[in-house]
């Protein structure tokens, strides 16, 4: 299990610090991973009622499966299903914030591997391919401001997603042949060098279901 502090303060949008001060805004966050399965949960000290939590799977399709998380009828019907494009480029608020690997998939080719270039309906023509299905169930029965609250952390955590999943595509060459105890190590000193992390911040246990068909040799090093 992975437990540390995520600094979001800096990065709050404005109305948010009008609810508590921008140093109170931090985020204790909680990982495990037993891969294929992987779990996050993100709390707030200052906001104690506020919780949210992000299940994975990954699957070795390019993201056919329709409720690989067990949902019941009652989370089927809550759910939202967004599929996103490791090779688009987005261009809104959070991913302005937290900040774009400029990379051009399209371009791209993996001087290892021989991977790339990521050209439109890559998902369908690249083998291997997996997808990591994300489960993101949020939580923050605040009057007033709960339900912004909500989407703006949805919206964060897609930005995130987005962000972290081109960069495992993109660094490929300096991770492709390690062992996984090996990617351990290199994820937790890219932890310690991090200093700062930035998470942002839905509708009561609403559920969005996002879904990343990762091209390569993915499976065998996540």
């Amino acid at each position: 299990m992975l437990s540390q502090l995520v600094l979001s303060g800096s990065k709050a949008p404005s109305w948010l610090t009008t609810f508590a001060p921008a140093d109170a805004l931090i985020l204790q966050e909680e990982a495990w991973n037993a891969y294929p399965r992987c779990k996050t949960v993100i709390k707030c000290p200052y906001f104690t009622k506020f919780s949210l939590t992000i299940e994975t799977v990954h699957k070795a399709d390019s993201g056919q499966s329709e409720n690989v998380h067990g949902l019941n009828k009652e989370q089927l019907e809550a759910r939202q299903v967004e599929k996103i494009d490791i090779a688009s480029s987005a261009t809104d608020y959070w991913s302005y914030i937290i900040g774009s690997d400029a990379v051009d998939f399209s371009n791209f080719k993996s001087a290892k591997t021989g991977r790339g270039p990521l050209l439109e309906g890559w998902q369908d023509k690249c083998s291997p391919v997996m997808t990591a299905y994300k489960l993101v169930t949020v939580d923050a029965p605040y009057w007033g401001f709960g339900y912004r609250l909500e989407q703006a952390m949805l919206a964060g955590e897609r930005a995130l997603f987005i962000e972290s999943h081109r960069n495992c595509f993109s660094w490929i060459d300096e991770w492709f042949g390690m062992t996984m105890q090996e990617i351990g190590g290199l994820e937790q000193k890219q932890v310690d060098e991090n200093g700062e992390n930035t998470v942002s911040m839905k509708k009561s246990d609403d559920v969005l279901d996002i879904i990343y068909p990762l091209d390569d040799e993915l499976s065998s090093a996540l």
